[in-house]
């Protein structure tokens, strides 16, 4: 029997231990280890609370967790529960699954005054994660500054700007909805070093800003290319452009509060404020003969009081694993980290791709972990964790204790959401047990 620990149960995980399921059929026992007592990573916490459809994938997920061959063990921490040497002890392979959540710093004077926060952070606040539940982001000012050209910095700015109604169907935590409610940002700058044909936004996401009841999204039509250029990019990123171009177009919004302006060509350079943050210096930039940004030397101040920072994320250290600081995940060679080790996804190759970009990710590892460990090496695998864990007395939370989690927070809902989560591990502890 193989005996292989994938620890973090997000889409990289699934999908791992799916293909490994398919490659050894039977003759392998799948352990998934999570810190904390819910499983789906990203998919819970990271992808955007209205966007349901996508969430939906757990389905799939879930088939893979109540599988013969499959356990969840929850609320165990690799690096203070458990350590890396010990697990290599006990399984024929570790996957280290647990994608990139911390945010990258601007890196830019200011960046730690209060009110600048990043966007695992903001995200994580309005999806409930226990790491970020008591965030508490600034909404009394008019103006936030979101920084970045990708979908996280959409899903930001329309969170920012949609009414209670509009959350209708979503599962947005309620201390979030209510905060939003009692905003007062009337004005949101989506900043990008470079210009419209650089963004990294799909047109889905784009969209949905044309459909906000009381926001408008504004762009200065000077900062577009020639029209004839968008025939040299690829279809999506040209339907993309094509929203960019309709909302350069649309006239001034006189009956919508709140304006969603995006800010191209600009590069922040220093956030100020008395105690707090209340500017964000910005220098103009141009593109070079390589299409990077460069700055010009004319910089102008945006007012704000609050600033997200979208420009990506960094995976976690664990004790006794190997760590590229430069792209701020593990160290590895195709997935393999030491002999045993292997990490798979956005702790592997860093944040970039989607959802189902871990598909074939996971498929590769899988095929990496059977070339290197055809035969088992009859190590102690579930059964040695299980004692390991007795030995320490410590509350597991299983796939089951999930379930009854689950259809707590269902039960919790509010009117016209699909559940209400939990925001503490002590809530979701108490939950299985009652």
């Amino acid at each position: 029997m193989h005996h292989i620990a994938i620890i973090g149960s997000g889409p990289a995980g699934f999908y791992t231990a799916e293909a490994c399921q398919k490659i050894f059929g039977d003759k392998v026992q799948i352990d998934f280890i999570d810190r904390l007592p819910s499983p789906f990573g990203l998919i819970r916490s990271g992808v955007a609370p209205d966007h349901q459809s996508i969430k939906a994938v757990t389905r799939r997920y879930e088939a893979v967790a109540t599988s013969e061959n499959v356990r969840f063990y929850g609320n165990v921490s690799v690096g203070e529960t458990l350590s890396i040497e010990e697990l290599l002890d006990l399984y024929d392979a570790v996957v280290l699954a647990t994608g990139a959540p911390n945010d990258r710093k601007l890196g830019i004077p200011g960046d730690d005054l209060p009110g600048v926060v990043g966007s695992a952070g903001m995200v994580g606040w309005y999806n409930g994660h226990p790491d970020h539940a008591a965030l508490n982001p600034p909404l009394k000012g008019t103006g936030a500054v979101i920084v970045g050209n990708g979908n996280v910095a959409l899903d930001v700015a329309r969170i920012l700007s949609k009414t209670r109604t509009e959350f209708a169907g979503s599962d947005i935590v309620t201390h979030a909805i209510d905060a939003l409610d009692h905003s007062n940002i009337s004005h949101v700058t989506i900043l990008g070093r470079r210009g419209p044909h650089q963004i990294a936004m799909t047109p889905k996401e784009l969209a949905e800003l044309g459909y906000l009841s009381r926001a408008a999204p504004k762009v200065d039509p000077a900062d577009l290319p020639p029209a004839s250029e968008d025939a040299l990019l690829e279809p999506g990123m040209r339907k993309s452009v094509e929203l960019i171009r309709q909302y350069a177009a649309n006239p001034p919004s006189d009956t919508k509060p709140i304006t969603i302006e995006f800010d191209f060509f600009a590069k922040p350079v220093a956030l100020e404020g008395d105690g707090k943050v209340e500017r964000m210096i910005v220098e103009r930039t141009r593109l070079d003969h390589q299409m990077q940004a460069v700055g010009t030397g004319e910089t102008y101040a945006i007012p704000c009081e609050l600033v997200v920072s979208c420009i990506g994320y960094r995976t976690p250290h664990i004790p006794g694993v190997p760590y590229d600081e430069h792209s701020g995940r593990f160290a590895n060679v195709d997935g393999r980290i030491l002999p045993g080790l292997y990490c798979v996804g956005w702790a592997r190759r860093g944040p970039s791709g989607t959802i189902g970009t871990n598909k074939p990710d996971g498929a590769f590892i899988a095929d990496q972990i059977a070339a290197d460990h055809p035969i088992a090496a009859g190590k102690a695998g579930r059964a040695g964790l299980d004692a390991l864990l007795k030995a320490r007395h410590h509350d597991v939370v299983t796939f089951e204790d999930w379930q009854t989690i689950d259809v707590a927070e269902v039960a919790r809902a509010r009117d016209e959401s699909p559940r209400e989560k939990f925001v503490h591990v002590n809530d979701m502890i108490a939950a299985k047990g009652a």
